[in-house]
């Protein structure tokens, strides 16, 4: 699905179905130097039970124009314009890792257009090591190979997928490097510089999901309760021996949660 937000043509994807802005609309965040593409099982599910779907290439990701946009306040924002920009009503947002705190900013600033909100691989402050960021400043492929190694299971790094003949560690590389030079970066230091989700959570009034990795390197599962700690109505799930791309490494389990908060 093509639409304008702000100006620029975006693009969307909308599992199998068209968006039809007259059912509950849930949209999928991904995070930082990804797009659409990693959640192509959730989203035909919701697609094929009752909702309208939206999981859009963040601007200057994946197929959507416009620049990178340089801070997570800012992403909020762009959000619920691209909610209003689809005919859409208050939305059920789902972030992975930078989406995650996408969705949280969005849910505390504009609460009337968040319904509720499920934060993927999140924690509380998403600090990103010194080396990594100079890497991605630099465009050099070494910030590619340390997000997608640290970004995976242990049972990723030997194969793992649960659609045969596909290679994780490699299709986690491809998303990371097809994006243009300065995104990762970019999406990174938004992250690293974020210092207001324990503020922001303490002002979000919609259900909240957490689905943190036993085993995710980047945003540990101890720093994603330290979050939901300061959240007035979380749920917790935790999926024994995942990593940080959940949704691609156990995509099934965080279906599972998902549908579960759908349910509740």
């Amino acid at each position: 699905m093509r639409l304008s937000v702000n100006g620029h043509e975006v693009f969307a994807a909308t599992g199998g179905r068209p968006f039809d802005p007259a059912l509950p609309t849930i949209v999928f965040l991904h995070g930082a130097g990804m797009d659409r593409s990693v959640w192509a099982l959730q989203t035909r599910w919701f697609a094929h039970h009752g909702y309208g779907v939206l999981a859009p290439d963040l601007p200057g990701h994946g197929l959507s124009g416009g620049e990178a946009l340089p801070s997570i306040a800012a992403m909020a924002d762009w959000v619920v314009a691209l909610v209003e920009a689809a005919g859409g009503s208050a939305a059920w947002l789902v972030g992975h890792s930078m989406g995650s705190l996408v969705a949280l900013d969005a849910a505390a600033r504009h609460p009337a257009k968040v319904s509720a909100i499920s934060l993927i691989g999140t924690a509380a402050a998403m600090t990103v090591g010194p080396d990594l960021l100079k890497a991605a400043e630099a465009n050099d492929a070494a910030a590619v190979d340390m997000v997608s190694i640290w970004g995976l299971g242990f049972r990723a790094g030997l194969g793992g997928n649960t659609a045969p003949g596909l290679w994780m560690h490699g299709g986690a590389e491809r998303v990371l490097q097809a994006a243009p030079p300065g995104v990762l970066f970019n999406d990174l230091n938004a992250c690293n510089a974020y210092g207001d989700a324990l503020a922001a959570a303490a002002r979000v009034a919609a259900p909240v999901t957490l689905v943190l990795g036993e085993r995710d390197m980047m945003t540990p599962a101890k720093a994603g309760r330290a979050l939901a700690a300061a959240l007035p109505q979380a749920r917790t799930v935790v999926l024994r021996g995942a990593g940080h791309m959940m949704m691609v490494e156990r995509p099934d389990e965080v279906l599972a949660a998902l549908r579960a908060q759908a349910a509740a």
